[in-house]
């Protein structure tokens, strides 16, 4: 047995996310299949993250593995060739140890947010950003955005339907930048809640928007309803994964991590 990892890149717009099931075509189902197609086994693969319909994915890790013992530059290559009509490319194949888990030896999480900040609607850009016509106060966010830095309940940031044990999280990132009609919110972590990164833009949105939300007071209050909408998946991107080296991947334990 074989363990390849893989690097994908993925336009998520019409996909219903990470996960394979009957609803439609998903960025699992589509690798699994690009696989069967290359050696006829059907394993399973495993992401770093499970992105939501509509999610996009710059630099998505996953494993798999397989029982003949193939050339990775090969699997590469045919995953490739099967996925060319798919909104999903392999960017880098490698075989790694039977210790590393592209889910839980996962040390940290980097995702991006994209709004579009102009008053004319975009044509090249639909359903890769959120357009958000009236100006934003970038001061106003950036100040509220510091504020959900560390350690935290996130409870207020979370989905209800959230599976994760804990809604303690520690955000190690949260920054905004200005790009010309762009504004970027970049996160990083070593989890995330389920929805957290898109409920933590939709209510940094609604406060560049004049809306009198206190991150401190939403925190405290623990509730869903307390913080602001949540933003639409176009915008969001999974930027990459870290990890520890292969001595290290095995040591980090399922129940550590939610996502």
């Amino acid at each position: 047995m074989t363990r390849y990892r893989i690097n994908l890149e993925y336009d998520g717009s019409n996909l219903i996310g990470w996960q394979e099931n009957r609803q439609g075509p998903s960025v699992q189902s589509l690798v699994r299949d690009a696989i069967e197609k290359f050696c006829g086994a059907r394993p399973d693969v495993v992401g770093a993250g499970r992105t939501d319909a509509g999610v996009h994915a710059v630099n998505m890790t996953a494993h798999f593995d397989l029982d003949g013992a193939y050339d990775a530059n090969t699997v590469m290559r045919a995953l490739n060739f099967y996925l060319n009509n798919a909104p999903v490319a392999v960017l880098d194949c490698a075989t790694v140890s039977d210790d590393f888990h592209a889910r839980f030896s996962c040390t940290a999480r980097h995702y991006k947010y994209i709004v579009l900040n102009r008053r004319a609607p975009t044509k090249l850009m639909a359903g890769r950003v959120w357009w958000v016509p009236r100006e934003l106060d970038l001061g106003a966010m950036t100040a509220a955005a510091e504020k959900l830095i560390g350690m935290h309940d996130f409870t207020s940031f979370r989905a209800t339907l959230c599976q994760a044990k804990s809604p303690i999280k520690t955000l190690d990132t949260c920054r905004i930048r200005r790009d010309e009609d762009q504004i970027i919110f970049e996160f990083s972590a070593r989890s995330f809640l389920h929805h957290m990164v898109r409920n933590i833009v939709g209510t940094l949105v609604e406060i560049g928007l004049g809306k009198p939300y206190d991150i401190d007071a939403v925190l405290a209050a623990r509730r869903r309803s307390a913080a602001g909408p949540t933003a639409p998946a176009s915008g969001l991107y999974f930027m990459a994964a870290d990890y520890a080296t292969d001595d290290d991947a095995g040591r980090i334990q399922p129940d550590q991590m939610d996502k």
